[in-house]
């Protein structure tokens, strides 16, 4: 599925929203101050997302999945953990 598409299903919400699934956009969107360099976010995106772990809603999925679709086509975050929560999230907006 195209990333269009994918933020397209996001954003309209077309997709089960499930503890499984909070649990890996704000393990996503809680990377963001740690790499944020290398991810080219501003300070103000950084606290956006670590505010969105805080109180997640189903509106926030859609930041969470550009984020981890960011930290999949960025060749610099070597760290594992963070590639398998971004796959892990992308994966479950396709199959959701």
């Amino acid at each position: 599925m195209a990333n269009e598409d994918l933020i397209k299903k996001c954003e309209l919400q077309n997709f089960n929203f499930d503890n499984d699934l909070m649990t890996t956009c704000s393990n996503v969107l809680s990377t963001a101050e740690e790499h944020k360099e290398k991810l080219g976010l501003k300070d103000e995106e950084v606290q956006t997302f670590l505010q969105m772990t805080e109180n997640l809603k189903p509106e926030d999925v859609s930041e969470a999945l550009k984020l981890a679709l960011k930290i999949r086509e960025n060749g610099d975050i070597k760290d594992t953990e963070v590639q398998t929560a971004a796959s892990k999230l992308i994966r479950a907006i396709e199959m959701g």
